[in-house]
């Protein structure tokens, strides 16, 4: 099967390791749900040997309560980035300030980590990656926590290891990320192709996408059925079935919604020596006691099928995920460490996001790896064309978190 995006970690090892420091001083801009989450992990010394040395907004509210803690704060990235103030910059801005505020950093000798999607689209990416690739002396992460979850952990594992057999089938239905009306009107970047480029797929599925390609491997060919707008006032996806085709022959389908509800979260993956399912926080595995191909052409009887044994494989949680990855970010710029999740692998869950939305658009199937001008340039044809009138209001505080672990 095509592997995924198998990129070398950008730091070799003589150039990786810092020893004359002992701590990291990081700066967060966008001080959004998710910057003000990492900020916390900070703050409470989950990164060891990281500092929250300074933060930033283009919103002064949110900047109050951190410089009453003596935090450095700033309006913009790039007033951040000229400082001096920081050894890291984490990014999480809406998805087109990914790649230019990347850049800057890079090219100020920062280290950075970039929050899902690393860009907003595959060409952004690409150019990412390129400046990255210039300065194989820092560090750059991107924060994809189900890395080190468990639970794929030992999916991942079983897969590589060749437990299933040839993959057969790969099926995820992620249909667990309902969002309500008021949701998309809190902010006004949300849900529109001129603010982040993308729907459910690019925000929401971005980690699950991330997830399966790090898992099977890249398909070779999607098609999909998306739908524009179908269950919410917005003008980018919030409904999609994909089918994919991969290069050993496998198939699959990958089903998601924002407007469903109560969703579901089944991750199927089968071969011929078996079947996993992830469901309902429970990990199955089916073991075949003859290979399914092995038993199709030996066997004797019609109907028959070869025996199995079931296993249910003990998940435990991960504790603080996004602080396990800001970790290995900071002992990766001091000591080397390779990086669980290297920034230039994010390009395999965009390019998914992209081509899926970029099939359902135009009505036809689209080979990978996709041309990531072409999709840029309808990209930009849909936000020249928008007439969309976005609506935006204030929302009540509430805990996001829970969200997370899918």
């Amino acid at each position: 099967m095509r592997q995924p995006h198998a990129w070398p970690s950008p730091l070799p090892m003589a150039l990786s390791a810092f020893p004359f420091m002992d701590k990291v001083r990081i700066g967060i801009i966008g001080m959004g749900n998710m910057g003000q989450f990492h900020a916390k992990d900070i703050i409470e010394g989950k990164v060891a040997r990281g500092e929250l040395a300074a933060v930033g907004s283009t919103s002064p509210k949110k900047l109050a309560e951190f410089e009453k803690k003596g935090i450095k704060v700033y309006g913009s990235g790039e007033e951040m980035i000229a400082s001096g103030n920081i050894d890291a910059l984490l990014i999480a801005t809406p998805h087109y300030q990914h790649t230019s505020l990347g850049i800057a950093a890079l090219d100020a000798g920062l280290h950075i980590m970039v929050e899902k999607p690393i860009s907003a689209h595959k060409a952004d990416a690409e150019r990412l990656i390129a400046k990255a690739k210039a300065h194989p002396d820092q560090v750059f992460a991107g924060m994809f926590q189900l890395r080190v979850e468990p639970r794929y952990q030992k999916i991942r594992e079983i897969v590589q290891n060749g437990e299933l057999g040839e993959l057969m089938r790969i099926l995820w239905i992620m249909t667990d990320w309902f969002r309500s009306e008021i949701y998309f009107q809190s902010g006004g970047w949300r849900a529109t192709w001129k603010g982040e480029g993308g729907g459910v797929l690019l925000n929401q599925c971005l980690h699950q996408l991330d997830a399966m390609q790090w898992i099977t491997g890249m398909p070779n060919r999607v098609s999909s059925h998306v739908g524009i707008g179908k269950w919410h006032d917005i003008e980018v996806e919030d409904d999609v079935t994909c089918y994919m085709d991969f290069p050993n022959g496998a198939t699959g389908a990958f089903i998601t919604s924002s407007g469903e509800t109560p969703g579901s979260n089944r991750f199927e993956i089968a071969g011929t020596k078996g079947r996993l399912i992830l469901e309902n926080d429970r990990l199955t595995l089916t073991r075949n006691a003859v290979p399914s191909d092995e038993w199709c052409k030996t066997s004797k009887i019609g109907f028959q099928q070869p025996e199995t044994t079931v296993e249910e494989i003990p998940i435990p949680g991960s504790e603080s995920p996004h602080a396990k990855l800001m970790t290995n970010f900071v002992n990766a710029i001091i000591d080397g460490e390779p990086l669980i999740a290297p920034g230039a692998e994010g390009i395999g869950s965009v390019e998914l996001a992209n081509v899926m939305v970029y099939s359902g658009l135009i009505g036809k199937a689209i080979e990978l790896p996709m041309d990531g001008a072409a999709w840029e340039t309808k990209l930009n044809e849909l936000i020249v064309n928008s007439n969309y009138e976005k609506k935006t209001v204030e929302v009540s505080n509430e805990d996001f978190a829970a969200s997370f672990r899918k």
